[in-house]
């Protein structure tokens, strides 16, 4: 995408609304760049649930008393409020709320995959996917008899794509993917890939933990069948996610979990299941978090989408250039560019990356080490793990100029 017009993110107004990026370790700040496994919550989010808290907590659809009703429509919009950030023209009835991006991917593969596959029946997934993805679908084909298939990545970390064209064939049923990788980088091309799964009548689902946080998505113009994502990697809190199903689909399958509010009727013998989407939201919900979820979605489109995925593309850019530069350190995935995400994955020679982190933790800087979920696909890159450095709208380039100091204390240390 172009980025030529956009107004760059205030940068200093916004860490204002993070007080904890002002805590300090050892006398020096806390650098966070840790964003691909879970970003800060900015105050907004905080005060909307602390407000739920303090103002009408009760639990939903099940009391006619005022603050039932008040949480009822607080959580019930907030389906409406997703649907509308992601392009889901069905609302309410196309967004299931679960714990995180790992329980949407299990929902689909338990309430759909158990029922629908079988032997002969072909899953692909692609060699970048995070363990939601593969070993829930793995798991899935060994119960039903389905083979587990991968679509290769190329030297650059890409998805060959022809390779894609030539393993998703017509006894494919669902191809899953990951939009963006949590360890390249890689920004897939989604859209292709699930054009050419309904080329072959299968479905398409779409990891979405790195890209919704980050850039503009709508599900239509994916045309994903599937698409999931977590709040709490984009400055909505923990223990909510979200998985958007299109409707016919959704009503089509039989439930996952089962418990209260997520039936019509109950006989000593038989049940009958709720509309959508209460049907897959059994149990007391998330509601504290689903008020959350909303203050982030409304706290970054003020910010404004393309301007966030603008300033992660810079930071990227940025932190590629300056760890290029250094011999000793072998980066993973796409060089900077429009399929590159905000992070990136890296390793420095005679370092482990444990090793790596712990210094960075001497230094406040916080980063990620280790597979990232990603086990086959480090097994692939011929290490046994990386360093990660990933990015979000409060960080700066002077933070990335942190890392790379801290980087070359280790490797004085370890020389």
């Amino acid at each position: 995408m172009s980025q030529q017009n956009l107004e760059a993110l205030d940068v200093g107004t916004i860490r204002e609304a993070f007080p904890i990026l002002q805590r300090e370790f050892n006398g020096e700040q806390l650098v966070y760049l840790d964003n691909a496994a879970t970003t800060q919550t900015p105050d907004p989010v905080i005060d909307a649930m602390s407000d739920y808290y303090r103002e009408y907590n009760a639990n939903v659809h099940r009391g006619i008393h005022h603050l039932s009703q008040e949480a009822s429509i607080a959580y019930e919009e907030a389906h409406d409020r997703v649907a509308e950030f992601i392009g889901a023209s069905g609302g309410r009835e196309e967004i299931v709320f679960t714990k995180n991006t790992t329980e949407a991917e299990n929902l689909v593969a338990y309430a759909w995959g158990l029922n629908e596959l079988g032997p002969g029946d072909e899953i692909v997934l692609t060699e970048m996917e995070h363990h939601a993805s593969l070993v829930t679908w793995q798991q899935i084909g060994k119960r039903t008899g389905a083979d587990v298939k991968y679509i290769r990545i190329d030297d650059d970390g890409r998805l060959d794509m022809d390779h894609a064209a030539d393993i998703i064939t017509d006894d494919t049923a669902m191809v899953s993917a990951v939009h963006v990788s949590n360890t390249l980088g890689t920004v897939n091309p989604v859209s292709d890939l699930v054009d050419i799964a309904h080329d072959h009548d299968a479905l398409a689902f779409i990891d979405g933990a790195q890209a919704v946080p980050n850039r503009p998505v709508d599900v239509e113009a994916i045309d994903a069948d599937f698409y999931a994502f977590s709040g709490h990697k984009m400055a909505g809190p923990t223990g909510i996610g979200v998985l958007y199903g299109k409707q016919a689909i959704l009503e089509a399958m039989q439930p996952y979990l089962y418990g209260g509010d997520m039936i019509t009727k109950v006989t000593y013998e038989e049940s009958t299941w709720n509309d959508l989407p209460w049907k897959f939201e059994a149990g007391t919900p998330q509601i504290a978090e689903a008020v959350g979820l909303v203050a982030a979605i409304d706290y970054l489109e003020d910010i404004g989408m393309d301007r966030i995925e603008a300033h992660e593309e810079e930071l990227a850019h940025y932190a590629y250039e300056q760890l290029a530069a250094d011999p000793d350190i072998e980066i993973y995935g796409p060089e900077p560019g429009p399929d590159r995400g905000g992070l990136v994955g890296f390793n420095l020679t005679g370092v482990h990356a444990h090793d790596l982190a712990s210094i960075m933790n001497d230094h406040a800087v916080a980063i990620r080490a280790g597979d990232h979920c990603t086990q086959p696909l480090h097994d692939k890159l011929g290490v046994a793990a990386s360093a990660r450095a990933s990015f979000y709208i409060y960080n700066t380039k002077a933070e990335i100029d942190e890392l790379v100091s801290a980087i070359d204390d280790a490797r004085q240390l370890f020389a």
